[in-house]
Formats: structure tokens, sequence, C-alpha cells
């Protein structure tokens, strides 16, 4: 006969669709964009721009204006 193995029990406070909730809307390209006030000039251009960047992942990304 074979050992028996014990798993764990998941945590009943933290659900798996809330706890892939971020993640998984990041991947699919559902980013939460907010300016991102720290770097609001651009020296090789020359040129004002925004930053915006992802609250769940960091992911950023610039616009001009």
């Amino acid at each position: 006969m074979g050992d028996v193995v014990r798993f764990a029990k998941p945590d009943p406070k933290r659900k798996r669709k809330d706890w892939a909730k971020g993640v998984t809307m990041c991947k699919r390209g559902f980013h939460k964009w907010e300016i991102w006030q720290d770097k609001q000039f651009d020296v090789k251009r020359g040129k004002l721009v925004t930053v915006h960047k992802c609250r769940r992942c960091g992911e950023t990304k610039t616009t001009l204006g």
C-alpha cells in the first residue's frame, strides 16, 4: 500500500477567484491606470509627458501632452 498524502486546506478567508482577480485582469489588457507624478518631463525630446502606471501590476505607459 502507498502512503497517504495530506494536502493543505485552502484559506477560507481568501477565495481563489479573489486572489487571481488582479493578475488575470492585467494579463488580458484591463489595467487600472493611474497618473504617476514623479516624472513629467522627457529630457531627450524636450517635451512634457504623462506617465501612467498600473496600480495592480506596475506596468507603465507614456503619452505626450
